[in-house]
């Protein structure tokens, strides 16, 4: 099994969802985040006053899956994620060694 997190444009999350969906996927995690990579927040302009947001809004989304679904869940990801500028975000996929449903005790894939 594999997690999948990843860092997108708040406005992207619809087309993201949609996408996962698409290939099968069941469950997610959301998470409305802050943070900054390479773009460094920006200057803005408010009543006259310029301030930097250090800060940008962002969305964490979590998946666990099997690992035969990953490259398929990546690369819808990265698709409905995409903007072609600064500020897309980024995916991390790491091991899980183990899950289980609370309700039911199951395990494993099952479990997912």
């Amino acid at each position: 099994m594999k997690k999948i997190e990843a860092i997108i444009k708040p406005f992207k999350l619809d087309e993201v969802k949609e996408a996962l969906q698409e290939i099968g996927l069941q469950g997610i995690t959301v998470i409305e985040a802050k943070g900054f990579g390479r773009q460094k927040g920006h200057a803005e302009l408010y009543r006259g006053a310029e301030y930097v947001v250090d800060f940008l809004p962002k969305v964490k989304i979590e998946i666990v899956i099997g690992d035969d679904l990953v490259e398929k869940a990546v690369d819808a990801i990265r698709r409905a994620a995409q903007t072609g500028r600064i500020g897309d975000g980024k995916i991390f996929i790491s091991n899980i060694e183990e899950a289980i449903r609370i309700r039911t005790g199951e395990s494993g894939l099952d479990a997912i």
